[in-house]
């Protein structure tokens, strides 16, 4: 127990310090790096990674408990996401969001077709030996970010995989690479659409507000809430109600799953946790908007939850990366990373023209980019830029686009890793291959109507 306050309060330390760093420093602020990675990455210094061979400043038995965070905080991030769902009636706008997602569904299977092309390629032409599974990586760091890594290295551990923290590391470099890319390439892209007209309403990128770049509001009166308030303190506080809903139902889908395991029910006993758990978190989501109970439950709330377990994740994940063992992947990194970028932005540019028109298709280009490489709030970020104040109605349609995929990504990313560890790099390239046809012929129908 006492181990587990020092490694929290270690990480908390990162955190703050990330956040001071980022205040000080305006290459930092200029790149829109998350405190959380600057922190992960003075963790990584300071760990053993690089000074055992001088000194122990961080205990090693700490490294081995944060390398193992990502994996656990997942679970909980990933399951909650359900809760608090509104898909809305908002027919108008309906045919942007399946536009959006699908477009984002086109990319998530081009980046994990690409993984895998690309491994299957090194291990057959070069020789080159990857460890079974490897492929998954791109997507899951470009599009998934760097707390999908905990998710990567819990799919690989599960599979009894001893590649499992070396998996966690690439993700996590694979994110680090696409956050600061994906937004260096964003803004140059604003920057040059700006001149030439494609964006709509910004012209100048230097009328960016500083608190953008730095992190935060110092006017009170422009901060934002954390959301409604659904409970009153003489019952419980409203983050504790939500916090107590998102792991009552882990620990439901732990006990039930672990049933299901023993007793190798069809294709349930398959499932991971966190894929399970969200079909469990669907189902209450659905019970407690039926007994007339959803005013209890703030989407918004729940946010804040989750996005405080991402920073742990984040910070951890970064801090116990094993820099040597990763470096030999470098190349196979770099070459990923490269055509994954280019490619990513080619594709999504190329469709939101075609869907789009002149209905903000830059705009919306821009934000399915940022978190095509990034995160949502790197495409939030991309989409602020040219769109300061929201003006548009393109962030409406992002975040239902994004919610789509984010209830999906994640099984994909789960499901390939096993199919290729199992049977080989070729099964996910041929059933990705397949999706992204199936998507595009969709796409062409249904906007043909």
């Amino acid at each position: 127990m006492n181990s587990f306050l020092s490694i929290f309060s270690y990480l908390s330390f990162l955190l703050i310090l990330g956040v001071i760093i980022k205040n000080k420093v305006k290459i930092f602020q200029d790149l829109f790096i998350p405190s959380s990675v600057i922190g992960g990455f003075i963790g990584l210094f300071l760990g053993s990674s690089f000074t055992n061979n001088y000194f122990e400043l961080i205990p090693s038995f700490w490294q081995k408990d944060i390398s193992s965070l990502p994996g656990m905080l997942i679970v909980p991030i990933i399951i909650s996401v359900p809760l608090g769902l509104n898909f809305g009636n908002r027919k108008k706008s309906i045919k942007n969001v399946i536009n959006m997602s699908g477009i984002l569904f086109i990319v998530t299977f081009t980046q994990l077709l690409l993984g895998y092309s690309i491994a299957y390629l090194y291990k057959s032409l070069l020789n080159k030996d990857l460890y079974s599974g490897f492929g998954a990586e791109l997507n899951s760091g470009f599009a998934g970010g760097h707390g999908t890594a905990g998710l990567v290295s819990r799919t690989f551990k599960e599979l009894g995989s001893q590649y499992w923290n070396l998996s966690q590391g690439i993700t996590v470099t694979i994110a680090t690479i696409g956050l600061i890319s994906g937004i260096f390439f964003g803004i140059y892209q604003i920057n040059k659409g700006s001149k030439n007209g494609k964006t709509k309403i910004i012209k100048d990128v230097s009328e960016l507000p500083i608190e953008l770049k730095k992190g935060y509001y110092k006017d009170i009166l422009k901060q934002e809430s954390l959301g409604r308030e659904t409970m009153l303190s003489t019952s419980i506080d409203t983050l504790a109600f939500h916090l107590a809903i998102i792991m009552s139902v882990c620990g439901l889908s732990q006990i039930s799953l672990s049933f299901f395991k023993k007793y190798n029910i069809f294709i349930i006993s398959k499932l991971s946790l966190w894929s399970y758990g969200m079909i469990v978190m669907l189902m209450v989501w659905y019970i407690i908007k039926k007994m007339g109970l959803d005013w209890s439950v703030d989407y918004k709330v729940r946010g804040k939850i989750t996005g405080t377990l991402t920073e742990f994740a984040v910070v951890s994940a970064i801090s116990t990366l094993p820099f040597k063992a990763v470096s030999t992947y470098f190349v196979t990194i770099f070459v990923i990373c490269l055509i994954g970028l280019v490619l990513t932005w080619n594709i999504i540019l190329l469709l939101s023209k075609r869907y789009f028109k002149e209905d903000f298709y830059f705009e919306r280009a821009l934000a399915m980019f940022g978190t095509s490489t990034g995160v949502f709030i790197t495409g939030l970020l991309l989409l602020r830029i040219c769109d300061p104040k929201l003006e548009s109605k393109v962030i409406q349609d992002y975040s239902l686009g994004f919610t789509m995929t984010a209830l999906l990504g994640p099984i994909l990313i789960a499901s390939c890793i096993q199919l290729s560890f199992l049977y080989g790099f070729l099964i996910p390239v041929a059933i990705m291959s397949s999706l992204t046809i199936i998507n595009i012929v969709f796409l062409e129908l249904y906007n043909k109507r």
